[in-house]
């Protein structure tokens, strides 16, 4: 019986913070928090995958505003003008396109 994983929003923020800080410090690289984020969204039961989805993409909006929050700090205390846009909003959709992916490859081997 596989186990089940909590969707309450703090067990999805931490998941994903867990996560960030893993790829910040250098223990996981890209395509093995992509990995990881597979194998736990596969750990979620499929009745519960909407309100899980919900919360991961309240988490990571949530995170992209922090992270723009921070460059534009920085940018402010350099009193520079140049902005780098933020990738953030394509790499939500980039998780969105994911999470849909696997909720619909999971309802196809659940109803075949």
């Amino acid at each position: 019986m596989p186990q089940e994983v909590s969707v309450s929003y703090q067990a999805i923020k931490s998941k994903v913070y867990r996560l960030i800080d893993a790829l910040v410090v250098g223990e996981k690289t890209e395509v093995e928090v992509q990995e990881s984020v597979r194998r736990w969204w596969e750990l979620i039961h499929p009745a519960d995958r909407p309100i899980a989805q919900k919360y991961l993409l309240t988490v990571l909006e949530r995170s992209r505003q922090a992270l723009d929050a921070v460059v534009e700090g920085q940018v402010e205390a350099n009193h520079c003008e140049e902005h780098r846009p933020s990738d953030s909003a394509k790499e939500l959709k980039l998780v969105e396109r994911m999470v849909k992916h696997t909720t619909k490859s999971a309802s196809l081997s659940t109803s075949a």
